[in-house]
């Protein structure tokens, strides 16, 4: 997969609202709470993109599946199975 984002890119300071109970939860159990919220965003970016890709590419997504149900795939006559 390619990079979605510079992974070296440097930090920055955020501020961020969070239910007090969960956070203080979480402190007591040692969890790396950038590092989690690092994760948990990368995989809602690589989500996003992926249905914002979807959607930008549907015509031809349907244009191409149209032709195949058509006319079938070039390697059709080639295949032995």
């Amino acid at each position: 997969m390619t990079m979605i984002y510079d992974k070296n890119s440097r930090k920055k300071a955020t501020n961020l609202t969070i239910n007090s109970d969960l956070l203080k939860i979480a402190k007591d159990l040692k969890i790396n709470i950038s590092n989690c919220l690092e994760k948990s965003l990368e995989q809602q970016v690589i989500k996003k993109k992926r249905e914002k890709w979807e959607e930008e590419n549907k015509q031809s997504l349907e244009l191409y599946n149209n032709r195949i149900k058509d006319h079938g795939l070039f390697s059709d006559e080639l295949r032995s199975f």
